[in-house]
């Protein structure tokens, strides 16, 4: 290896280090020695190898996603460099960190006919943050502080906001690998000199935009002239539980909380509500005259169906991002959510007055207040108290059918493994039915982390992704998904074994893609439908885990699910629960679920 090649690669590791950095993932290559090598040395960074690339980069974003800082993911040239692109992609929308290093030939190379070389600037597009052609290292007077602000830069541009990830080009001409130094049982080379202290070459504070007081106040009127108005939190919300409870109470709304936000909490908590809005009776005596939203999308489709064009929407968003695919907000606000929400029912409590008996849209569409009050101080306000009694009413209906089924249902899975998680546990969750199952039958509950990849989500990568969780804490870890996403991601599977932390991995079995029988493609002819959508792989999971020294058990009876859920835990590493189901008596059971909570809301 060159001398500057070395030099650069031990100081970006040791800056990068300096940042923040914790955990890097790779996979074996040649041309990214150098910077495998410099990683493996540094005492402050973890270093997770993988069979291959997109398992690495899967597990590194599953590991910022769990820490909040940013991961690296390494690779050589050529395809590996392309094999990370869908986490990436995944990092962008969902605004993960992620630090992108992809080595690379020198460029003389390019367009050459060269072994393994091909055009990787800019090969993720708009996906990154900011990208970066490093060139090749050179010892040119001001290199170090060149490297070191380089990698100052590429941990700010990562870090947001908004978070995303970064990519790196970095070219090594040959050799790759360093002499041993002389009498020494260590690598030739140092790193250039850093900051006194350790400290970062540049550093740059996190920060988030506080609420403006004049968006506050736009915020508090709006609310106070819409007693019938909902706090709609979306994946990735992220909100801190005493701002939501302090603007339940000082609105008197309803918090309809994806289960991914985090805010499926709390005294206003409606867990029913993908129920109760297909319920066409409740649905059109409840429609609201003002909806906040925060976070991502609701995973539930006939929330957003219901939530209209007509009715207005503040979009809160800590970016300034536009998180609104129905196109249907009002009024954006860049703020950071907790504090606007925290802000606002602090005005809300101090005013005095109360609400007003309506909110009239404007030209705009903003709300404007209306005539009449209602006391701010009350918590249980006629509007909330319909909301919670209809909850009540709809969970008594969910829980009774799913309690008397003695097969392993799968929305049963999904309510009961949310409700079994350990205080303090991390529940990963795969897209698909699995995501809609935690969405539409999981209990309110604290002391739960959810993980999921809603950027795009897909199924890629789910078990990488999960295992990366893992290794950035140390609470325990259970991941949901079907069938399919695990096959998807079996090489990961393969190597989890060999981990020092693992996650218990629950399946649901239905040999094949059970959400294609809730869609339109159902009614297609079974010769059709089958192979297409339905996708039967006929494949023996425990089987696939025995390969891979996974321990497994399955599952036949909903009764067996905890005691083999409490089982799995004690045991340690990754292990695998497979839950068996049928997909047409499944389709059927969610029919029967959708027909109870509309009788129970009064039809």
């Amino acid at each position: 290896m060159s001398g500057a090649g070395r030099r650069f690669a031990l100081t970006l590791v040791d800056e990068l280090a300096r940042a923040g950095v914790t955990d890097a993932c790779l996979a074996p290559g040649s041309r990214s020695a150098p910077l495998a090598l410099a990683l493996a040395e540094h005492p402050g960074i973890r270093v997770h190898v993988h069979l291959d690339e997109r398992s690495a980069a899967f597990f590194a974003l599953g590991a910022a996603k769990r820490s909040g800082r940013a991961a690296v993911v390494l690779c050589t040239s050529g395809t590996a460099a392309a094999n990370f692109h869908p986490a990436v992609l995944e990092a962008d929308l969902a605004r993960v960190p992620l630090l992108v290093l992809t080595a690379d030939r020198p460029p003389e190379l390019r367009g050459t006919g060269a072994n393994q070389a091909t055009d990787q600037l800019k090969l993720y597009g708009p996906a990154v943050r900011w990208f970066c052609e490093a060139g090749v290292p050179t010892d040119e007077p001001g290199a170090g502080r060149y490297w070191r602000s380089l990698a100052s830069r590429a941990w700010a541009e990562a870090t947001g906001p908004p978070a995303g990830p970064v990519h790196l080009n970095l070219a090594f001409a040959d050799p790759l690998v360093p002499p041993a130094a002389e009498g020494e049982a260590r690598l030739a080379g140092e790193p250039v000199e850093g900051r006194a202290g350790g400290a970062p070459w540049t550093a740059t504070p996190a920060g988030m935009r506080s609420a403006a007081p004049g968006d506050v106040a736009e915020l508090a009127e709006a609310v106070r002239a819409s007693p019938r108005g909902l706090l709609v939190a979306g994946w990735g919300a992220d909100l801190d539980a005493a701002a939501v409870d302090a603007f339940a109470a000082a609105s008197g709304w309803p918090v309809l909380a994806d289960p991914l936000s985090g805010a499926r909490r709390g005294p206003a908590a409606i867990s029913t509500y993908d129920g109760l809005v297909r319920a066409p009776r409740f649905a059109a005596a409840h429609r609201p005259s003002l909806v906040v939203r925060v976070g991502g999308a609701p995973t539930s489709k006939a929330l957003t169906a219901w939530l209209d064009g007509p009715i207005p929407q503040v979009l809160v968003d800590p970016s300034g991002g536009w998180a609104d695919p129905a196109r249907v907000a009002s009024l954006r606000l860049t703020a950071d959510p907790s504090g606007l929400l925290a802000a606002t029912a602090a005005l809300l409590t101090a005013d005095g007055p109360g609400r007003g008996a309506g909110a009239r849209p404007t030209a705009t569409g903003r709300p404007t207040p209306g005539a009449g009050v209602t006391p701010l101080d009350d918590p249980a306000s006629p509007w909330l108290g319909e909301w919670l009694e209809a909850e009540r009413l709809a969970r008594e209906a969910i829980d009774g059918l799913l309690d008397d089924w003695a097969e392993p249902f799968e929305g049963r899975v999904a309510r009961d493994l949310v409700g079994w998680v350990p205080a303090g546990g991390t529940l990963v969750v795969g897209s698909s039915m699995p995501v809609r199952d935690v969405d539409a039958f999981a209990r309110p509950r604290e002391g739960l982390r959810y993980v999921a990849n809603r950027g795009l989500s897909g199924i890629d990568g789910f078990v990488a992704t999960s295992l990366g969780v893992a290794a950035a804490g140390d609470e325990p870890v259970v991941a949901l998904c079907g069938d399919l996403t695990l096959l998807h991601d079996a090489s990961s599977l393969l190597g989890a074994a060999g981990r020092s932390r693992g996650a218990v991995l629950v399946v649901i079995d239905n040999d094949g893609g059970g959400i294609f029988s809730f869609l339109p493609q159902a009614q297609l002819p079974g010769a059709l439908f089958e192979p297409l959508f339905g996708t039967p792989h006929g494949l023996d999971l425990t089987a696939l885990a025995a390969a891979a020294r996974v321990p497994a058990r399955v599952v036949e009876k909903a009764a067996d699910l905890v005691p083999a859920l409490d089982a799995a835990l004690a045991g340690g590493g990754t292990q695998l629960v497979v839950v068996r189901s049928d997909r047409a008596a499944n389709l059927a059971r969610h029919r029967d679920l959708a027909e109870a909570v509309a009788v129970a809301a009064g039809g």
